[in-house]
């Protein structure tokens, strides 16, 4: 096996070539690397045009951007590029959406979502509930297994049951469910299933066709690339939903949901953080398309994400007074990404986010957003957790630097 390049990953990003500063807030949104930030800059420098146009600059606005939907698409292993949509962010996306689908409920029917979810897979459909007159009702997590069980799921589908909203991995926890099994029962009982895969996208490759789901939303900004949101949906499904557009624009997918004029200059970032992906891939040892490549590069940074994790958990749990919110057992690491939060007895976690901040590490401290797991678990909403995540260009030293902080603390 090829061991795994971290100086070199490192050296494709400006940002840890210009500090020291340790950069472990990866989960809010993640470093992007020098090729990326070239072709925005390209892209606006040579393709700044609108598309549609007989000119050569909207010609190559044009090309961007087929080619960042082409690239999306290989991403999550779409069967087309028409079945991605892409637009600012994904909770905007599912605030559209959520409009969307809600035309095509009626009053009594119910939706489910879920107590692990970011705000972000929460908020878009229980107001879509709220306008169309929706029962809701809530999937907790399993406080044992930090996952959400399918016998919890099944005791809540019933014939009324439309549509899931369901989380691929916790922003809080870093659990990772068993989405391809949630779904197949969810469907088989007539509902849609919407896939939050933000949080796993950094770290595992996501294949729609594997999970059978019917829509599957993530962001390019936490995997490396620029601030975008990506939904793929069904391409049936995206040509009967009733759309949101101006009455001149396009009734083909997936321009009916792409709404106004399109950030040429992110989806030529966005592509340029596909083709990073398979070059890190290639950098890794592996070979072939440019998805088997990128299959290849994600399996290497699981390997080495994991031994990060493993010293970093570890460090924290022999602490005394510190709580770790997820999964401890390196056994079951594969049900978990590099997410890691945790609270003290009595330091709070604003204290540990300063007390890093000065020493040039990079945490978040509080819900973060994920408002219901804070709920579920008990904590208090204003102080939430500290939370640490790693990235694939993450270094051990950093892990040390962020310990030694954490422990003259608690000490």
């Amino acid at each position: 096996m090829t061991a795994y390049p971290i100086d070199l990953i490192r050296a494709a990003f400006p940002a840890l070539l210009q500090s020291r500063t340790a950069y472990l807030d990866n989960p809010a949104g993640t470093l992007v690397p020098e090729q990326v930030i070239a072709a925005v800059a390209q892209a606006m420098a040579t393709a700044s045009s609108n598309l549609g146009g007989r000119f050569a600059a909207s010609q190559r606005a044009d090309a961007i951007w087929r080619a960042a939907h082409e690239a999306a698409a290989e991403f999550v292993n779409a069967a087309s590029w028409q079945e991605m949509v892409i637009g600012p962010n994904m909770t905007t996306l599912a605030f559209q959406m959520a409009q969307v689908i809600g035309q095509t409920l009626s009053p009594g029917d119910e939706i489910i979502v879920t107590r692990m979810d970011h705000e972000g897979n929460i908020s878009p459909w229980l107001a879509m509930a709220e306008a169309r007159g929706l029962v809701v009702k809530w999937l907790p997590f399993n406080r044992e297994s930090w996952r959400i069980e399918p016998e919890d799921l099944a005791a809540l589908l019933s014939p009324r049951t439309k549509f899931l909203a369901l989380n691929y991995a916790s922003n809080m926890t870093g659990s990772v469910n068993d989405v391809a099994a949630l779904t197949a029962l969810a469907r088989a009982a007539g509902a849609l299933v919407w896939i939050d895969a933000v949080q796993l996208a950094p770290h595992r490759l996501p294949d729609v066709q594997a999970i059978g789901c019917d829509f599957l939303a993530c962001s390019s900004y936490k995997f490396f690339g620029p601030h975008l949101g990506i939904l793929w949906g069904r391409e049936a499904l995206l040509r009967s939903l009733p759309p949101h557009r101006v009455r001149c624009a396009s009734d083909d997918i997936p321009d009916r949901f792409c709404t106004g004029t399109p950030q040429t200059e992110l989806l030529a970032g966005l592509t340029a953080t596909i083709d990073y992906l398979a070059w890190a891939g290639e950098a890794t040892g592996h070979a072939g398309t440019r998805r088997e490549r990128m299959a290849g590069a994600y399996q290497s940074f699981d390997a080495y994400e994991a031994g990060l994790t493993r010293r970093l958990i570890g460090g924290l749990t022999a602490l005394p007074g510190v709580k770790l919110m997820g999964i401890a057992n390196p056994n079951l690491f594969a049900h978990r990404v590099p997410t890691i939060s945790f609270t003290h007895e009595s330091v709070s976690t604003h204290r540990f986010a300063e007390a890093l901040a000065a020493e040039d590490i990079n945490v978040w401290s509080g819900h973060n957003y994920a408002l219901e797991p804070a709920r579920h678990l008990g904590l208090s909403e204003e102080e939430g957790v500290v939370r640490i995540g790693i990235a694939h260009y993450n270094c051990e030293d950093e892990i040390e630097r962020t310990l030694a902080v954490i422990e003259r603390l608690v000490s």
